[in-house]
């Protein structure tokens, strides 16, 4: 207490008695906001440092992949509904991606780098469209292995201060994706200290946010190329046009 009264004491005696006090060798309240201002100046560059070492990091880590596996949970909140489905994703170089969903119903995602399926097998179901005319949150998976510049994905990447990570020693990162930006207005990007993405948040234009977990991340497999291939079953109409989800 006796400290606290002493210092505010300095604030209100005026400037005469501080310039005295200042001249005993005892701090201002000029001296304090220019170290504060000081610190500031400080950790904004250092922070910003720190997100693009981290970027690169990422870049890094991806861009010398040739294929990846892992299990996924998406979860899907809008509009006072939650949607939580499950399955493994494959992705290999260049931009050939499969996406098995085994729970709460099958279902299946594939891309072979130029054509994309989605198939419904209870429903006898098949869309098809072009990998270049995708607008569908599952398509920056398939362009992760390549010539990823996350900073020029997200732009204004930045850390997430409001939020923790799911795992300890993990880092948020946010910013504003430059694809699908009439559908998506944020992506958030859960980071391991081994520069691994084991968690994607987007957050939707009209309010809902759709969260994909990874867990198990499997590096450079052997994976042939027909895994992402797909050939209707008979008696399945094909159906070209947008995907469903």
């Amino acid at each position: 207490m006796r400290k606290a009264t002493e210092h505010s004491s300095v604030i209100h005696r005026g400037p005469e008695r501080a310039a005295v006090e200042s001249e005993k060798g005892e701090p201002t309240l000029h001296s304090h906001l220019h170290s504060c201002l000081l610190l500031v100046a400080i950790a904004i560059p250092v922070q910003a440092e720190d997100i693009h070492q981290l970027a690169r990091a990422v870049d890094k880590h991806y861009n010398h992949l040739r294929s990846l596996q892992s299990s996924f949970t998406e979860i899907y909140r809008g509009e006072g509904a939650e949607r939580v489905e499950s399955g493994t994703l494959w992705l290999k170089k260049p931009r050939k991606m499969r996406w098995e969903y085994r729970s709460p119903k099958e279902k299946l995602f594939i891309s072979d780098g130029e054509a994309v399926w989605f198939y419904l097998p209870a429903e006898r179901q098949l869309r098809k469209t072009s990998l270049r005319k995708l607008d569908d949150l599952r398509s920056p998976l398939a362009f992760l292995l390549g010539k990823t510049k996350l900073e020029n994905e997200l732009r204004g990447l930045s850390k997430v201060v409001d939020q923790s990570p799911l795992g300890a020693g993990n880092i948020l990162l946010r910013g504003v994706p430059q694809a699908m930006g009439g559908q998506t207005s944020e992506v958030q990007l859960e980071i391991t200290p081994s520069d691994q993405i084991v968690r994607i948040v987007l957050m939707e234009t009209d309010g809902g946010t759709t969260e994909f977990r990874f867990a198990g991340w499997k590096e450079n497999l052997e994976l042939n190329d027909s895994l992402f291939q797909f050939t209707p079953p008979p008696g399945v109409e094909v159906v070209e046009g947008e995907l469903g989800r």
